[in-house]
């Protein structure tokens, strides 16, 4: 399967490459810079939302799911760039949206028209609650009810994000089979796979049920921690319909040529795997990001890759990830140097590894003032905190990518959607290029070396290590440690062997009892 050797970067088209001058990343801009991609070594790009859209959600409430907002370009801009990724050995995935629409596509329009439109059971509608307030206690992800009363029918709509994105009616046979015939339509023109958006809530509860309280929740903290969400989040009819899309993309599979299905669900790991028997390729997995990143200790990360490995069954492949569109920045969650070795680990670990772009040049989370502000999420809850501590706004993480020392980076001729980091004169692609010791030249390194079959499907066994130290051992061929603090530390090894890779790529020499790791340095060590 092409996908268990493969790196997928991961690419916010807004925030890549403008070539029209509007500030605004786009397809022909993407398409510009696959060389860049091909030469950084990885194997398949996913692309967030382009299709048409009134930008609510910049691109996640989509008005027609087989059309490209003019502001991305055309279909036939797409069509060019899924031939030259093509041509190039890149797969390319989409993002699908089959949660919910904008509240401008057709569909949505139609079902609140009338409480006897055909569409109307497209939808979740409901009745007020007694008081003539909405249905029950669900909350949005983006703060406030997850129910907009629309006044011309009486009834209440669901939306488990903005009152723009209603959400899609799953139980609907009808709903069902206009989102796999979407599917059909992109996999037709050729696309790999699909990463599927908040896969993870396409069914609620048929009862509506209130949800229980949070004790955890504190006035001040995200609106949807309030609650504890056993009736929006994981419902059983959840795993039919990931099999009927995995039904869709098996129609479409042939030997080295398999669609993949990867899909967003934050969820324990005990739920997490379950979506691999429903038949979902890669359930990402996001548990470095969210118990790793804010802990990070060698005791800690051992244990998440533990627990993981030990509920995976050996059908199951494993996944990582350590940032996307939605999460601070990794630099800025752990330091410049401590990115480096977690990016070891990233692309050491057994499994397929999603990388963020602009990480590889260790871009940090931008400088939003609140007058830029543009996430709907930052903007609803301002001044309150997200579900880690964190602010909810996302903006920072996907400021403009930064190309080179020119105007705006290099991305754009004039001022882009949001700011550019005021580093990017000393960080960008250009610069790092030249640089052979450069956070760009370590992560073409690590690609290049997961290549090697030990590092691709070699057992994970975790190596006794001590004061800082994370080290596991890959196969019975490598070894890999990873200093976690700003100390000298000192390794005993199982056997002699040779470091073929630092993280302050100055060193390539034999070892043999004892291995010493400078700070913050990770090395990956190929033994005898």
């Amino acid at each position: 399967m092409w996908w268990k050797e493969a790196v997928i970067y991961q690419i916010y088209p807004r925030s890549f490459q403008d070539t029209n001058g509007d500030g605004i990343g786009d397809l022909p801009g993407v398409r510009r810079r696959l060389p860049y991609l091909k030469n950084l070594g990885v194997d398949a790009i996913w692309l967030s939302p382009f299709y048409k859209s009134p930008m609510k959600d910049f691109g996640y409430d989509v008005a027609d799911y087989t059309e490209v907002d003019p502001i991305f370009g055309t279909l036939e801009d797409f069509k060019a760039l899924l031939a030259e990724a093509h041509a190039l050995g890149l797969r390319v995935l989409i993002d699908l949206v089959p949660n919910h629409t904008s509240d401008q596509h057709p569909w949505f329009l139609e079902s609140r028209s009338s409480r006897d439109n055909p569409k109307r059971n497209w939808y979740v509608w409901a009745d007020p609650g007694p008081d003539g307030g909405p249905p029950n206690n669900w909350q949005s992800f983006f703060g406030g009810p997850a129910w907009t009363l629309d006044e011309k029918t009486g009834q209440y709509y669901l939306h488990q994000f903005l009152p723009e994105q209603p959400d899609l009616n799953w139980r609907n046979p009808e709903v069902r089979e206009a989102i796999y015939e979407v599917m059909r339509f992109w996999l037709r023109l050729g696309v790999d796979g699909f990463r599927v958006d908040v896969l993870w809530l396409l069914a609620e509860d048929l009862l509506l049920r209130d949800e229980p309280g949070n004790p955890d929740w504190r006035p001040g903290m995200w609106d949807r921690g309030r609650h504890l969400h056993l009736f929006t989040e994981d419902q059983p009819e959840t795993y039919a319909y990931v099999r009927e899309m995995r039904y869709v993309l098996d129609q479409f599979s042939e030997p080295g040529r398999e669609r993949v299905m990867v899909g967003e669900i934050y969820l324990p790991f005990p739920q997490l795997v379950r979506y691999y028997q429903a038949g979902c390729h890669l359930p990402f997995n996001f548990h470095l990001i969210f118990r790793g990143l804010p802990d990070w200790r060698p005791e800690n990360l051992a244990r998440i890759v533990e627990e993981y490995e030990s509920l995976l069954t050996p059908w199951d492949w494993p996944n990582w990830v350590l940032g996307n569109h939605d999460q601070p920045r990794l630099a800025s969650r752990l330091g410049e140097a401590q990115a480096r070795v977690a990016a070891t680990l990233l692309f050491t670990l057994r499994g397929t590894p999603t990388w963020y772009y602009g990480d590889e040049i260790g871009i940090v989370n931008g400088e939003i003032p609140w007058e830029r502000v543009q996430d709907p999420a930052a903007l609803r809850q301002k001044g309150r905190l997200g579900e880690h501590g964190l602010p909810p706004g996302r903006d920072p993480e996907r400021t403009p990518m930064q190309w080179d020392a020119s105007p705006y980076a290099g991305f754009s001729s004039v001022e882009p959607w949001l700011p550019v980091n005021p580093d990017y004169p000393e960080r960008n692609v250009a610069l790092q290029e030249k640089d052979p010791r450069s956070m760009l030249s370590l992560v073409r390194r690590l690609i290049a070396l997961r290549k090697d079959p030990g590092l691709l499907y070699g057992a994970y066994r975790t190596y006794q290590a001590r004061g800082g130290v994370y080290a596991y051992l890959r196969g019975e061929g490598w070894l890999v440690a990873l200093n976690l603090t700003d100390k000298e530390k000192a390794l005993d090894l199982p056997k002699g062997g040779r470091v073929v890779l630092s993280t302050h790529l100055d060193r390539e020499e034999g070892v043999e009892e004892r291995l010493l790791l400078r700070p913050d340095e990770g090395v990956v060590v190929r033994l005898d």
